[in-house]
């Protein structure tokens, strides 16, 4: 059996049946020119799978704003697919931000990711700007008053690491979703018990936006383990265990990197999630593997087939 053959048996494994499902895709913005062209096959490939919109990350301290202002103008002018900027709190002032999303309005972008944001390399805590958006829910209230903006924000399923407790940070997202947010994105997670508690916590405080699931698609182990420690991911122990020894052996690595990630979301399909958002590093393989095992099929495919 080859690698192609037993991909698709963990694709096809214990697939539930379902009507097609919605999917976004996080990318973001290339340093380099060789990172730049893998972006954009990655983006390739990816979109004829129709995703509801893409969205395109900021950087840790707002500091790759116009490389992400080029990604945006780009998939505008070359594409099909629906832009949607991530856009911070971070190191800017009011007037600042709302000039980009009036710029972002001229692009022809609908749809704003807005965020808090980390803080800068050199600042160990986040302090807000006295003449800026101190967090995440006065954010989308001022772009609210710029634009008719669709509003995506952050959900923490196992709550933000700069919380004080996990009610605290839930009544954090019913601020953002009270000011006008249209949904919110998960963090990634890999026991699907915690996004399910969450989910049931998010309608008992009276939140009514789908709380769309993050997907991580796991490239490179240390590397998740890196993202998880600051955003206060809990890594299984069963999930170490299925990657270690493997450190030399991409081509196994990438297997179990699907199986894992398939039966997350099939699990989720059982659970009632009809969404999914996929945090996919700028690489198309997995996540397009993961939409696959989801049903769906390129556009293009599908109606060459009808």
């Amino acid at each position: 059996m080859d690698r192609n053959e037993l991909l698709l048996q963990l694709q096809e494994q214990d697939e539930p049946s379902s009507s097609r499902v919605a999917v976004s895709f996080e990318f973001f913005p290339p340093g380099t020119e060789a990172m730049n062209e893998i972006l954009w096959r990655s983006i390739q490939r990816l979109a004829p799978l129709a995703p509801r919109f893409v969205s395109v990350t900021y950087g840790a301290d707002g500091s790759t704003r116009e490389r992400t202002h080029a990604v945006v103008r780009r998939l505008i002018q070359e594409t099909t697919l629906t832009p949607a900027p991530h856009l911070t709190c971070v190191d800017a002032s009011r007037e600042q931000i709302d000039n980009i999303a009036r710029e972002y309005l001229e692009m022809g972008v609908k749809h704003i990711v807005a965020l808090r944001g980390d803080a800068p390399q050199q600042d160990k805590v986040y302090s807000p700007r006295p003449d800026g958006y101190a967090y995440a829910a006065d954010l989308v209230a001022g772009l609210r008053g710029v634009g008719d903006f669709e509003i995506t924000v952050a959900a923490y399923p196992e709550t933000h690491p700069e919380a004080p407790n996990a009610d605290f940070d839930l009544d954090n997202l019913k601020r953002k979703i009270d000011a006008g947010a249209s949904r919110a994105i998960t963090q990634f997670f890999f026991d699907t018990t915690v996004y399910l508690r969450f989910r049931d916590r998010c309608a008992a405080a009276g939140i009514d936006a789908p709380i769309i699931p993050g997907i991580l698609p796991i490239t490179r182990f240390p590397q998740m383990l890196a993202f998880a420690d600051r955003c206060g991911a809990r890594v299984p122990q069963w999930l170490r265990q299925q990657f270690a020894g493997l450190e030399d052996d991409p081509e196994t690595r990438q297997l179990i990197a699907a199986n894992v990630a398939i039966q997350q979301v099939h699990e989720l399909q059982r659970q009632g999630v009809e969404e999914f958002h996929f945090y996919t590093l700028n690489r198309s393989e997995l996540t397009y593997a993961i939409c696959h095992a989801l049903g769906l099929r390129p556009e293009r495919a599908a109606q060459s087939a009808a």
